[in-house]
């Protein structure tokens, strides 16, 4: 297998592809990200995963290059991370005692070779009181994540259910990547 790059900053994809055995290396992606309104979710985060993927592989041609994106997504309403804890305390009062499903989108880029994927997850949330939304709030948790939670923190006891992807929640489908890196290679 060629060099690996990641072009992701999220510390949890790291996490991830480390722990799945993978030799890599991280290269952010500084790019403005373009969220075109008029595509699906899926189409989104793929779309989003590829302005990551292409910033880095432009020139890191010997690589292949990884980028991802994921998005929480209620009643067709794409939630992004949030930019103030207000917002935050309205995207988890959104939530609350509702199903979403999260979205996230890979895209492989090696030379002229691009590959693009995404996985759903659907994850309900446990009807939440206003005093454990906003001490989830205040401790910080929620910063820099889609639908402004983390499962694998503090924010697992939001969670009732998931049918899925656990690890896609987290933020990368690393069961499904290490599928797919495979046949790309």
């Amino acid at each position: 297998m060629s060099r690996l790059v990641l072009a992701s900053a999220s510390p949890r994809r790291r996490e991830l592809m480390a722990l799945a055995g993978f030799d890599f290396e991280v290269i952010t992606a500084d790019v403005n990200e373009v969220l075109d309104a008029s595509l699906t979710p899926c189409e989104l985060v793929m779309s989003l995963a590829f302005q990551k993927a292409s910033a880095v592989a432009n020139a890191n041609t010997d690589a292949t290059v990884i980028g991802a994106d994921t998005v929480v997504v209620l009643d067709g309403k794409v939630l992004g991370k949030p930019h103030s804890s207000e917002d935050a305390k309205a995207m988890l009062s959104s939530l609350s005692g509702n199903t979403h499903e999260v979205y996230t989108g890979v895209c492989l880029i090696k030379g002229d070779k691009v590959h693009k994927f995404y996985e759903c997850t659907k994850v309900t949330f446990w009807p939440l009181e206003q005093e454990l939304i906003e001490a989830y709030v205040a401790s910080g948790d929620c910063n820099d994540k889609a639908g402004s939670y983390g499962i694998q923190g503090n924010g697992c006891v939001l969670v009732k259910g998931i049918e899925g992807d656990y690890f896609n929640v987290v933020g990368f489908p690393i069961s499904r990547f290490s599928r797919e890196i495979k046949a790309f290679s």
